[in-house]
């Protein structure tokens, strides 16, 4: 039975590294996304942005999960991987693969798709490929296909609604005043935004982190969800942190530079909507994604103006991003699945 513990030790270290992995990853990929239109609008230098966001990334992993774990519970119970041997870590160690091919595959061409969604897809695939339809937690998928509604619609819907109320409010004050005001207010938001993004984030891959000690029977689940230890909270923490820190530009010119040419109070008024959106999912437990939120609000600022200010072909580019990631990364992650389950 020794040669059984240590292919099953093999798995867990496997497991372990790529959660790690896609933790660099969205750091480093999705966390710009937050800081894109602070840059964007030249009220944070790129390097200033880039180390805030690092801060708050981990702060917002680390605190957020201490007081309220539900995206990570929810993340946790959205497939089951039950199977015999050591079939659940080779399923769950392919589903993270997946998630890094397709997120690096991203970044490469500039492309600011949502490693959240890529996380669903992928756990989604691989499960699948052990336990078929039945794999999936209907009812935990559903607050997944509500993240995305709210999302979008919070996300538009607040960036349009605010910067016609900042037009209405600030009508008679000074422009310079006004910038001064907006500058310290994007800067907050620009804060506040990394936060929430490494409070949603930051918990749905600890959630998946549990999951690979639980099926080496290193961790056990209490009632819905499992109890994350404080040392889960700040590695993965730091790690995203790390990722944060290797910068993003190539995000933060496609989102806060190429698809609107934003204003300091548009840029605020896509900022605010976002955290608002996304502090209220993470304290909801609905698992949402940063990118979908952060670009959607800036589309609703753009056309709060007129409809042609949005460039629409990059628009296009990242909902056919989005559109193809579920499909796209849940195939790849099925593959891998049964390719890896029948090779080990």
């Amino acid at each position: 039975m020794k040669w059984w513990g240590v292919i099953v030790n093999i798995a867990l270290v496997i497991t372990v590294t790529l959660v790690m992995g896609v933790i660099f990853v969205n750091g480093w990929t999705d966390a710009p996304n937050a800081i894109a239109t602070a840059v964007s609008t030249r009220v944070l230098k790129p390097n200033v942005a880039i180390w805030m966001a690092v801060v708050m990334n981990f702060l917002g992993a680390l605190v957020m999960t201490y007081f309220n774990a539900q995206v990570a519970e929810t993340i946790s119970n959205i497939v089951s991987f039950d199977a015999q041997g050591n079939a659940s870590q080779v399923a769950l160690a392919a589903s993270l693969f997946s998630i890094v091919v397709w997120s690096v595959a991203a970044w490469y061409f500039g492309i600011p798709t949502s490693e959240s969604h890529a996380l669903i897809a992928g756990l989604t695939g691989s499960a699948m490929a052990l336990g078929g339809i039945g794999a999936v937690n209907g009812s935990e998928w559903t607050k997944v296909l509500v993240g995305l509604v709210v999302s979008t619609v919070m996300g538009f819907g607040g960036g349009f609604i605010v910067t016609k109320l900042i037009v209405i409010l600030f009508r008679g004050v000074a422009r310079r005043t006004a910038d001064k005001v907006f500058t310290y207010g994007q800067a907050f938001g620009a804060g506040a935004n990394a936060f929430l993004h490494g409070a949603q984030d930051g918990q749905k891959f600890m959630g998946v982190f549990m999951l690979g000690l639980y099926y080496n029977n290193l961790a056990e689940k209490s009632g819905s969800g499992f109890i994350i230890p404080i040392w889960v909270m700040v590695l993965c923490s730091v790690t995203m942190g790390v990722g944060t820190s290797v910068g993003g530009m190539r995000i933060i010119k496609s989102v806060g530079m190429d698809m609107v040419k934003l204003e300091r109070y548009q840029g605020f008024a896509a900022d605010l909507s976002t955290a608002v959106c996304l502090f209220a999912a993470s304290i909801a437990g609905i698992p949402v994604s940063t990118t979908h939120t952060k670009t959607t609000a800036i589309m609703g600022v753009g056309a709060s103006k007129r409809v042609s200010s949005v460039d629409w072909r990059i628009v296009k580019e990242m909902l056919i991003a989005w559109v193809l990631t579920f499909p796209g990364c849940g195939l790849i992650a099925f593959v891998m699945a049964k390719l890896f389950v029948a090779l080990f």
